[in-house]
């Protein structure tokens, strides 16, 4: 097996083609990335129609966004320990088909349920794509300036997506109707699954040493799930009522029983002394901060744009970048 196969940097091993390729695969990599942030972005221009065509309820259309961010979140960490196992290369691909399959049943959907749970795969294939590219520009780019500039293409990448994504959703929905904010990622994901194959490294050792926590996985995700079925379906149901009391109690069970999991875990998805870290700690709370408020805004803006005032999609997504140029920017 060669240096490239065992995981060796660009640059240490930058002879014949492969220094050629050191530009294709971070690009590559740069272009999933916005891949992933374009996908959060740019389903909210659509929402109204979406919840016109399938109709949603005012409370339910939510989840068309909800699904998407929770699944992404709870499976993030189990897609971290499954590229350090299976290989990020493969989790890579796989992530990408689960992407194109995803989108191609979501532009499809002839329900509510059908697009949540194709919103939900979507999600799940975020979880595994962004640390999949992580760990490949970790692990294909020496450290120090080489890796650092690869970092900043990268995260630039997902800020421009946050862009791209209001202005793309506005132009697809305006000019295709809502079924093409799905069917761009089969196109996106189709090119990147291509040019994976033909660019990126074979993998190399496994870690067979490790395990997948696969119960602190689903504690995580379940408990996640239910809090946020609890605070979008509350105004709905009411907030007493057995179905939202039941699902706020079942939260708080799963999120404890994650705990303990990986209190007693040997190889936990997420150590708990992470926590003793008050940079982290800070850092998690801002985050939190930001996402339970300016993170939050694009849904309701996009409802009150379209809805109040009248705004067309085009017209909804242009009114969007101003916010999404500031945060690229500001990244």
């Amino acid at each position: 097996m060669s240096s490239l196969d065992q995981g060796a940097p660009f640059g240490a091993a930058a002879t014949g083609g492969v220094g050629a390729k050191r530009g294709a695969t971070l690009a590559l990599l740069a272009f999933a990335q916005l891949i992933i942030a374009l996908d959060l972005n740019i389903v909210f221009v659509a929402l109204p129609e979406i919840g016109a065509g399938l109709g949603f309820s005012g409370q339910t259309l939510q989840w068309v966004v909800s699904a998407y961010t929770v699944f992404t979140g709870g499976f993030l960490l189990f897609g971290g320990r499954a590229a350090d196992l299976i290989g990020q290369r493969r989790v890579f691909i796989f992530a990408l088909w689960l992407y194109a399959i995803s989108s191609l049943v979501g532009g499809l959907a002839w329900s509510p349920q059908v697009i949540i749970a194709a919103r939900a795969v979507q999600g799940i294939g975020a979880a595994f794509l962004f640390p999949a590219t992580l760990s490949l520009i970790n692990r294909l780019f020496a450290e120090g300036p080489e890796r650092n500039r690869a970092l900043a293409v990268w995260g630039g990448a997902g800020a421009s997506g946050l862009t791209l994504g209001s202005l793309a959703g506005g132009l697809l929905t305006s000019a295709f109707g809502w079924p093409s904010v799905f069917y761009v990622n089969v196109l996106l994901a189709g090119v990147a699954i291509v040019a994976a194959f033909a660019i990126i490294p074979r993998d190399g050792k496994r870690h067979e040493h490790r395990s997948f926590d696969l119960p602190g996985a689903l504690a995580v995700t379940t408990g996640a799930t239910l809090l946020v079925f609890t605070l979008v379906q509350g105004p709905e149901y009411g907030w007493w009522s057995t179905a939202i009391i039941a699902s706020a109690l079942l939260a708080v069970i799963f999120l404890t029983t994650f705990a303990v999991i990986e209190a007693r875990s040997a190889d936990p998805l997420m150590p708990l002394r992470l926590f003793h870290n008050r940079s982290l700690v800070a850092g998690m709370t801002i985050t939190f901060l930001y996402m339970g408020t300016f993170g939050a805004l694009p849904y309701f803006l996009t409802v009150l744009l379209q809805n109040v005032h009248g705004f067309t999609a085009l017209q909804t997504g242009l009114a969007f970048l101003v916010p999404s140029i500031a945060i690229a920017a500001g990244t």
